[in-house]
């Protein structure tokens, strides 16, 4: 029997990619005699509530206009559909003011180079700050990592926009974003319905830090137990927490008590210092880790999702909270023995999960609409440097998909890879 897992997608489309946005690139609308004909990305501006957020008409902005746009990251399909909105929003901003040259309104993609790295990002903040752009526009991989820059940014008269994950700090003027409550609410009655209503579940999400992952969570926690309460969250799986994920199973196949590593550790590094924890004390610990960090070393991602699975041999059904969540959850169910019947559900409408979800694998996708979020995101950078207002929450989207929908035209525009 095919193992089903259910997918929550992102939205996204197609688009080609460029840093600096130059008005060849625009898709514009013609008129062929009987009707005017839309580019090809409409439906995903469609998608984006308000309405105002969804064109950039009446964007009245000065001649070399900078706005710098800060991501987490820029090599998945997800982000490179984020990065496509942007850039289309600078062109088309570009074409309906007639600038070109050194009038360009100047919108620049910065992202880490390694997906979700802090310290790189903060430090492309520090960089964009230094460069004194019109406004800046960041989804933070750290809800609370940038409090200081965001600070030396407002006494600077740079305002900060927030999109696809937001942030805590009381400055910001607006945020761009999936609803990722509704969202996952909506992904977790999905799974309680395929799981008729009853066993343990896990949630994997990317991170334990960023505002989006932390709604997600908790949106999840509160639907089950308002609604789902035959359905047990037997616990969260943190892609940022693997490495010591991977040093718990060490440590279980060395028949060492987890705390003995945490304590060990400690004495190594010198956070710990006790009577026992001399030189000879450091030594053993040194050892004890060495020997733990060996094993865990030899783990993939894979393995140790894996190995957390078995430690819940009557498991019913994952959601995955981003493509590479719902990934792991397939690769590490592959690995596990008597899950054939698991169920799980996940985020973003990538290749790999469309196919998945066409080859039975996956029951369901939840869409996210990353271009929107990227074109809305350069839309309210642009109205809050003319000063015209902005909604504090701009949501882009989301839609349910699955084998019953997945070829209707309207799901297929929402659809990328």
């Amino acid at each position: 029997m095919k193992k089903k897992v259910t997918a929550a997608v992102s939205i996204a489309v197609c688009a080609a990619l460029g840093i600096c946005a130059c008005s060849s690139g625009r898709e514009s609308s013609s008129f062929t005699g009987d009707a005017t004909e839309e580019p090809s990305y409409q439906a995903k501006l469609n998608a984006i509530s308000p309405e105002a957020y969804s064109g950039i008409e009446g964007l009245e902005l000065e001649p070399g206009t900078y706005i710098s746009v800060i991501g987490k990251e820029d090599e998945s399909a997800y982000w490179k559909q984020i990065k496509a909105g942007v850039e289309q929003a600078a062109v088309d901003l570009n074409e309906e003011l007639g600038y070109s040259g050194d009038d360009e309104i100047k919108v620049i993609f910065n992202a880490p180079g390694e997906p979700e790295d802090i310290d790189e990002q903060v430090n492309i903040l520090d960089e964009e700050l230094a460069r004194y752009p019109d406004v800046i526009a960041i989804s933070s991989i750290d809800a609370e990592a940038s409090s200081v820059q965001f600070d030396l940014a407002t006494m600077n008269g740079i305002p900060i926009v927030a999109f696809e994950s937001g942030n805590t700090y009381q400055g910001i003027q607006c945020t761009c974003s999936t609803d990722n409550t509704r969202a996952a609410q909506t992904a977790a009655q999905k799974l309680c319905s395929s799981i008729n209503e009853e066993g343990k579940v896990i949630l994997v999400v990317p991170d334990s830090v960023s505002k989006s992952s932390k709604d997600q969570v908790s949106a999840f926690r509160e639907e089950l137990l308002s609604n789902h309460l035959d359905v047990n969250l037997a616990g969260v799986i943190y892609m940022d927490q693997l490495d010591t994920m991977k040093r718990q199973a060490a440590a279980e196949q060395l028949n060492i008590a987890y705390d003995d590593v945490v304590k060990a550790s400690d004495i190594a590094s010198g956070v710990e210092t006790t009577a026992g924890s001399g030189d000879e004390g450091v030594q053993q610990a040194s050892e004890l880790l060495e020997e733990v960090d060996a094993i865990a070393g030899e783990m993939e991602n894979e393995d140790v999702v894996a190995w957390y699975f078995e430690q819940n041999p009557d498991l019913k059904g994952c959601l995955g909270t981003s493509a590479e969540a719902t990934q792991l959850i397939l690769g590490a169910a592959d690995r596990t023995e008597g899950l054939d019947d698991m169920v799980v559900i996940g985020f973003d409408a990538g290749k790999d999960q469309v196919e998945a979800l066409e080859n039975e694998e996956i029951d369901g996708l939840i869409v996210q609409n990353p271009f929107g979020m990227g074109y809305a995101a350069v839309v309210a950078a642009a109205r809050t440097v003319l000063q015209s207002g902005n909604e504090a929450q701009v949501d882009t989207g989301f839609i349910w998909v699955d084998q019953e929908n997945l070829e209707d035209e309207n799901i297929q525009a929402l659809l990328y890879e």
